[in-house]
């Protein structure tokens, strides 16, 4: 989707968006609806009962101020509380209402997932909000959504039925959608291995005060072939991450080594799912492509190309199970598969605080490991070409799933130091 949304056609934004949440796995064929209020106050919204994984633009129902109905199907069955939040929060121009499995989890047990469970989700998804049951597609239902916006939220938990958030367009509704929905996954994961740990007010507030763009602009910038070349394969990167669960819209991380130790990174502030070629960032000689953002995390990247010559590519993301083991501090031992450990080798992680401030860098950057979880932050993937970095972030996250959920089977085995060595001197040596 372009970064300018205002020229993209409400239905076209719908259903790029609807598409994005139910391949997913985030809804179901007849679950979930979304809705875009426009500038003259008509309403466009999904509509009832057509399978959202074919939807088309032509599908998309307007239901005009007037209330007259433009369209070949009926307005979803919820529209009542999509009208009810915009006639409450004119700021809301977009809303979301789906039943992904986590959030839905916290609906049934009425709990409301704790956002400080990682750095940026607070600030991302607000205050979250929860609504009693009512019957759905009901006025009353209307009502106490309604209530809940105007109390100030953006983002409501739904007694028994799912979440709502609502956002400043669909862009950003969708952000705070797939933020709180991976908060709520990484702590019922998490919890299925240990006890979940959550940051202080403070210590989300000295991440959200790290300088941006700190780096020094370049005067001139050239994009010889190879360079053009290797923005195109992060994007494609970024793409897959994001289409796979293993990045979400704000946060993630991509950069390569282009020549010596100058590299191109992913900037800050762009929403992931949308970036192209043009947002990527040059840094050379200790300097960022004018007129550009890179990541918070430029710092990092460019002292492990500084200290590890082998390393050409690094990933820095979140995905929900390898951050299950980040914020419950459980150790994952990737031993209990040698597959995952000839790939990974032994992971470690690093407390949370310690990727942002220079000074204690060492133990980040220094004989970098191919992976290394910070905890209640993100997990760093290194190596050499980056197509094998997302092979081995698949992998890290794949062994991580499959040990979170053998857990509940009984005590999990792992291969010993003898057959450990075995797998070092057949594939390592």
């Amino acid at each position: 989707m372009s970064k300018n949304i205002k020229l993209i056609h409400p239905r076209n934004q719908i259903t790029e968006i609807i598409d994005r949440i139910y391949k997913r796995g985030m809804t179901t064929t007849s679950g979930g609806n979304i809705s875009i209020i426009d500038e003259q106050g008509d309403i466009w919204v999904t509509p009832s009962a057509i399978d959202k994984g074919s939807l088309r633009p032509s599908d998309i129902i307007c239901v005009k101020k007037d209330g007259s109905i433009i369209g070949k199907h009926k307005p979803s069955s919820e529209f009542p509380f999509h009208k009810a939040i915009y006639e409450a929060r004119p700021d809301i121009k977009s809303v979301i209402h789906a039943h992904p499995p986590a959030l839905v989890s916290f609906s049934i047990v009425r709990k409301i997932p704790n956002t400080n469970i990682i750095s940026q989700a607070k600030h991302i998804c607000g205050p979250i909000g929860y609504a009693k049951y009512r019957l759905p597609g009901s006025e009353d239902l209307g009502e106490v959504i309604a209530d809940e916006f105007n109390k100030g939220y953006k983002a409501v938990i739904m007694e028994n039925h799912g979440v709502v958030l609502g956002g400043s367009d669909l862009t950003d509704a969708f952000e705070r959608f797939e933020a709180l929905e991976f908060c709520a996954s990484t702590i019922l994961y998490g919890s299925q291995i240990g006890t979940p740990n959550y940051l202080t007010d403070e210590q989300i507030n000295e991440f959200e005060a790290q300088a941006t763009g700190v780096l020094p602009e370049m005067e001139t910038t050239s994009y010889p072939a190879e360079e053009v070349e290797k923005r195109l394969e992060i994007c494609k990167i970024v793409q897959r991450s994001c289409q796979q669960g293993l990045m979400i819209s704000s946060y993630g991380t991509v950069s390569m080594r282009w020549k010596d130790n100058d590299f191109l990174i992913t900037p800050t502030g762009v929403n992931r799912w949308d970036l192209e070629i043009d947002d990527i960032v040059q840094i050379k000689d200790g300097k960022r492509e004018a007129g550009k953002k890179p990541s918070r995390a430029s710092w990092i990247h460019q002292e492990i190309y500084n200290r590890n010559p082998n390393v050409n590519s690094i990933i820095m993301t979140q995905s929900p199970y390898l951050m299950a083991f980040g914020v419950t501090n459980s150790y994952l031992n990737v031993r209990t598969i040698p597959e995952s450990w000839i790939f990974l080798q032994d992971i470690n992680a690093v407390k949370y605080g310690n990727h942002f401030r220079k000074n204690c860098s060492s133990e980040i950057v220094d004989n970098c490991d191919t992976a290394l979880i910070i905890e209640n932050d993100s997990v760093i993937i290194t190596g050499d070409k980056l197509l094998q970095t997302f092979d081995y972030l698949e992998v890290a996250e794949f062994s991580a799933k499959s040990i979170v959920l053998g857990n509940s089977l009984g005590e999990l085995v792992p291969i010993n130091d003898e057959q450990v060595e075995d797998l070092r001197k057949k594939f390592l040596s």
